[in-house]
């Protein structure tokens, strides 16, 4: 279990007596451009106060520290360039952006490896990488193809292939300030260092559980004692890729996985710890990422996310497909527009909501008819991803590509958007808490975010080390709210407990 305060703008730190049991600690900093000018193990005595100044050095290699973000502001390239960095080829969804820059491929070779990860399936990491089944890596078509040679001659501009150093300064972000630097983090290990939580959900009873993105593993965190648990999921199609996304809790407590590659969705019964699952089809590949059950009891019916969208009849088994054209007219400007969804959200009719992140759509369906109503976000091309319906049926949801945390309001069918203060977080997941704070966080520059929805005051913590953010989540029981997430690729659960 590692402890991190932030310093103020004094430079002053300090750890509450109640987070340290009186032993010998290792203590290490993140302030980029700075290194600790020594590192000696620390000893914290009982009813003592432990003192201990800190001196710095500069860095002697700044590259070794620049968060993704960072080096997202430092590379050069228009807008169109850097899309390959984003979106198109999902870089920090397995490694940094740093094994891009320092890599020395030309663009032939580069184009090489960007044909070599597209068959790797998305749980896969450094550590461990998963090959898609046969079938799933198809020919890309002339068009495409062509803009794959693009973006590979544009990376081997930014690596190191044609020089020994990088031609182009590397930029910083700012250091924590204000209630930034009000905060105390709690990082959990995880007993297996290529476990990959990509998401983290507290329970009525605080026990935190996470899935793991690369393996077949649904895991129970108890935080009082840091003691995880965790229970190995059916597997359903034997040889394709592992791991579970969306971990979701039901009125009754029970823990929903979307099993991805595995092409279904299961269900853990906390009280007979037995799972239930729910196969597509053992001959069709079918990604299945995303699940809601929050709502099932209304009509016994989930929703279900992935390469398509369905209704799931938990009872019958049955899957109906969503017709994203039912309902359209054709002068509209969504018809003819690709509208399926990378997020999965109910409101408590349990009518559909999806996060249109290849565009800049919410879209409805109703749960009784299947009548499709896309709602347009402000902001063109913003990318919204992955959210959450509060009490009042307002989704809360993350545009990463716009870089905003959205608030859609499914009565009243009006938009809100707050900016984030980097120019690289990216949201991709937003939640709201009980006092009408919104919390965010990015792949990419290690910080969580909190947005005041009131008077737009936004709030910036720095992780203290690289963290790969996925979905969030907040109890609402504690005074402030604590805020939890996984780090994907850290093998560890985090707890922020803001001061303020």
């Amino acid at each position: 279990v590692t402890i991190t305060v932030v310093s103020n703008a004094e430079g002053r730190y300090s750890f509450p007596r109640t987070k340290l049991e009186p032993g010998r600690y290792s203590l290490r900093i993140r302030a980029v451009g700075y290194e600790l000018d020594g590192s000696d193990p620390v000893e914290v005595k009982a009813q003592e106060t432990t003192q201990l100044d800190l001196k710095l050095r500069k860095a002697k290699d700044l590259a070794y520290q620049l968060s993704n973000g960072e080096w997202f502001m430092s590379v050069p390239g228009t807008e169109q360039q850097k899309r390959i960095l984003l979106s198109q080829l999902g870089c920090v969804g397995c490694h940094t952006l740093e094994r891009v820059v320092r890599s020395r491929y030309n663009a032939t070779e580069f184009k090489q490896v960007l044909m070599r990860m597209r068959s790797y399936a998305a749980g896969s990491s450094v550590l461990r990488p998963q090959k898609l089944p046969p079938g799933w890596v198809t020919e890309l078509p002339g068009g495409q193809q062509e803009q794959m040679a693009k973006d590979a001659e544009y990376l081997s501009t930014i690596n190191l292939s044609n020089a020994s150093a990088w031609q182009y300064p590397l930029k910083t972000l700012s250091r924590p300030k204000g209630k930034g630097t009000r905060v105390i983090i709690t990082e959990y290990d995880l007993p297996r260092p290529d476990t990959m939580p990509h998401d983290a959900v507290v329970d009525s009873e605080g026990m935190v559980w996470y899935g793991d993105f690369g393996y077949h593993f649904l895991g129970k965190l108890d935080p009082k004692t840091g003691k995880t648990v965790e229970y190995p999921i059916p597997e359903q199609k034997p040889g394709y890729p592992l791991g579970s996304l969306d971990v979701q809790l039901d009125r009754d407590g029970n823990v929903w996985l979307g099993l991805k590659e595995q092409s279904g969705v299961a269900k853990f019964d906390r009280k007979t710890q037995k799972f239930q699952t729910w196969l597509f089809s053992k001959d069709v590949n079918e990604r299945l990422n995303m699940v809601m059950p929050r709502y099932h009891h209304v009509d016994g019916k989930v929703w279900v996310g992935g390469s398509q969208e369905y209704r799931l009849d938990v009872r019958s088994g049955q899957w109906e497909e969503i017709d994203y054209s039912r309902g359209i007219p054709k002068d509209s400007p969504a018809a003819g527009r690709s509208l399926s969804a990378y997020g999965v959200v109910a409101d408590s009719q349990n009518n559909f909501y999806g996060l249109n992140h290849g565009g800049e759509y919410i879209v409805k369906v109703d749960a009784k008819t299947m009548k499709v109503t896309p709602y347009q976000t402000p902001t063109l091309r913003s990318g919204p991803r992955r959210g959450h319906m509060d009490s009042q049926d307002r989704l809360w949801f993350a545009e990463d590509v716009a870089n905003k945390i959205g608030m859609f309001d499914t009565k009243t069918e009006r938009f809100q958007e707050w900016t984030m203060l980097s120019p690289a977080t990216q949201p991709y997941d937003a939640i709201v808490d009980t006092n009408g704070e919104a919390w965010a966080g990015g792949m990419w520059d290690d910080r969580v975010v909190r947005v005041n929805a009131k008077t737009g005051e936004v709030t910036e913590y720095l992780m203290p080390r690289t963290t790969n953010i996925r979905r969030v989540d907040v109890d609402n029981s504690t005074n402030p709210v604590t805020f939890w997430v996984g780090n994907n690729l850290g093998a560890s659960i985090i707890k922020l407990e803001p001061l303020d």
